[in-house]
């Protein structure tokens, strides 16, 4: 019996011929410059990919990220780096292109859309581009519905709504990378797409096993970019998940985005800008280190089709959550959840700092009830941390202060529904009850 071969369906063949150019453009290195390849004898737009033929019989795929005077200058997208002056040119594709469908679900792929995980890519996937503009702003619908996360600090004080961007901000070894293994178990999403930029090789294989397990990666597709490789890679990473999130949304799914981290992406475009000879701004940022975020995250959001929730992770210097990236994104995002270093030294997990946090939404996602719950929680926690110096050595009398009196006698029952391990995983109506059980609790002095 022969095999009848599989065909290209009708929708693949368009695309493919959609994105195919008649022509070939050629040029030819002319200087390298900081790891950055310029060419001369051919002309390209900003974001297109060429390919570059070296001498020793090897090829390495490289994106234009801008001009030295009229002549391109890209960024190699793999290690390569034994380029030799009058080495051969071609442009292949004016932007990149990745395959994408719904057999990629559990798949690990490479900033290019490459697989990594030792098989290869399924049948039925199609090309779509990663750099795209992001929807217009009369064409998000409002955001009206909250989504569980399975974290109850999060849903009870922090309630986040389908299609909501908030940023995750900690520094180094604080519980970041728990927080978004419990946000993609827990999360009610269709789809999952995780971007993994900059980060330590080690911990890619590890995250993956331990951190996610194996039901949150049947519903995944991970993209990793790590430390080790070229920082055009590093910054790819990051616009390869969102666009296979967007397409993803455009079929009418409700996507969770997440992407750890946004400052190593910040980190590889300015070493990709100061290659290209811009000049350093605010702790040695280049401007259009500023100019990317913006358009990086406004590609998410609710459209009419469906939606991305993103979750995206801000590693802090020094713990400062008002550095430059860190302040450039909170003032972007509609929310952000600071992890805090103290509560995590407490044992204190996961170690969300919520009166720190904010969810810009949660008035327009909670009933009122469970909002004056949480408020009134969030009156507690701050009137015990404003007086905990008085309270640890023993120079406060109950009675005094009765405000005081209840947020002490609150402070355990809190750190309860506030606290829980990584494993654990509870609906939203489990939490909103639990909220609303602690705020009817007696006003009794402890």
């Amino acid at each position: 019996m022969l095999n009848t071969p599989t065909l290209p369906d009708c929708e693949s063949l368009k695309r493919s011929i959609a994105i195919t150019s008649p022509l070939t453009v050629r040029g030819r290195v002319f200087a390298v410059i900081g790891g950055n390849v310029v060419v001369e004898g051919m002309t390209a737009a900003m974001g297109s990919i060429c390919e570059i033929a070296l001498a020793d019989g090897t090829h390495c795929d490289a994106k234009v990220i801008g001009f030295s005077g009229v002549r391109p200058m890209l960024a190699p997208l793999s290690g390569a780096t034994a380029f030799s002056a009058g080495d051969p040119v071609t442009l292949i594709a004016e932007s990149l292109r990745v395959m994408v469908g719904p057999a990629l679900a559990g798949r690990v792929v490479d900033a290019l859309g490459r697989p990594i995980d030792g098989k290869p890519l399924p049948r039925g996937l199609m090309p779509v581009a990663v750099d795209r503009a992001a929807p217009d702003s009369l064409a998000r619908p409002p955001i009206n519905e909250a989504i569980a996360t399975g974290v109850r600090a999060i849903d009870s004080l922090l309630t986040v709504g389908r299609g909501q961007r908030l940023g995750i901000f900690a520094g180094s070894g604080v519980g970041k990378s728990t927080l978004l293994g419990m946000l993609a178990r827990g999360t009610a999403a269709d789809a999952i797409v995780i971007a993994m930029v900059g980060e330590r090789g080690r911990e890619v294989r590890e995250f993956i096993e331990r951190t996610l397990g194996e039901d949150g990666l049947k519903r995944s597709v991970i993209v990793v970019a790590t430390s080790d490789q070229p920082a055009s890679l590093r910054v790819q990473a990051a616009w390869t998940a969102t666009g296979i999130a967007e397409s993803m949304r455009d079929a009418g799914k409700n996507v969770l985005l997440l992407v750890d981290s946004v400052t190593r992406l910040a980190m590889a475009q300015r070493e990709l800008s100061l290659a290209a000879g811009e000049p350093p701004t605010t702790r040695g940022y280049t401007p259009s280190v500023f100019a990317a975020l913006p358009k990086l995250v406004e590609r998410a959001g609710r459209t009419e089709t469906g939606s991305i929730t993103a979750f995206y992770s801000v590693l802090v210097e020094g713990d400062d959550n008002n550095e430059p990236i860190a302040d450039t994104m909170r003032g972007l995002l509609d929310g952000h959840i600071v992890l805090s270093r103290a509560l995590a030294t407490d044992a204190y997990w996961p170690a969300i700092d919520v009166l720190e946090s904010l969810s810009r939404l949660q008035p327009h996602l909670v009933e009122r009830p469970i909002a004056e719950a949480a408020d009134s929680l969030r009156r507690d926690l701050s009137e015990y941390r404003r007086h905990s110096d008085l309270i640890s050595i023993g120079a406060y009398r109950a009675g005094t202060n009765p405000a005081l009196d209840r947020a002490i006698a609150m402070r355990e029952p809190a750190r309860a529904l506030l606290t829980q391990r990584n494993d654990e995983l509870f609906t939203l109506q489990q939490t909103q009850a639990a909220l609303l059980a602690l705020a009817a609790k007696p006003k009794k002095t402890p």
